[in-house]
């Protein structure tokens, strides 16, 4: 009955550590945290977690956010840096600047800042010959190269 079986059961959330801050929780300060976590009050400061950071719709969080993955659906004014990604979902506000490789934003989403995802990837081939999204090629392919001399070369009217 008081076995470790049914510790877990208790917490609701498997093996994972899972924090929680409430609706109507203000903190003001330094937090680092372990884990996933969810916040839906109000925070004032610094948070940094080593994995996933839930920012509820209620939540309103001002400072700097330092984590793996981060997903937003409530208001932050500040900076975000994510070694993961960084993921708003509606009705999400964010004021402020983001680093990090991946971000994703919905529809619906007000988002006022810098977004910084780092080096950009190294290209395979020249742009010249890259295939556009119509399906055209960005090089002139050697007919109309060749229906352009003609065309140059024949005087008009004829």
């Amino acid at each position: 009955m008081w076995g470790e079986k049914d510790k877990k059961r208790e917490l609701g959330f498997g093996q994972e550590f899972y924090t929680f801050l409430g609706k109507g929780v203000d903190f003001k300060g330094k937090a680092q945290f372990e884990g996933t976590v969810r916040v839906d009050g109000n925070f004032e400061g610094e948070i940094t977690i080593d994995d996933t950071l839930i920012i509820g719709e209620s939540a309103v969080i001002k400072g700097t956010i330092t984590g793996g993955t981060i997903v937003n659906s409530g208001r932050i004014e500040g900076v975000i840096t994510a070694k993961s990604k960084i993921q708003l979902l509606k009705p999400a506000v964010l004021i402020g600047d983001v680093h990090t490789p991946i971000f994703a934003m919905e529809e619906g989403v007000y988002f006022q800042g810098v977004c910084d995802m780092g080096t950009a990837p190294k290209l395979e081939a020249p742009i010249d010959n890259k295939i556009l999204s119509n399906g055209q090629g960005k090089t002139i392919p050697k007919v109309e190269q060749k229906l352009e001399k003609k065309l140059e070369t024949e005087p008009m009217g004829r």
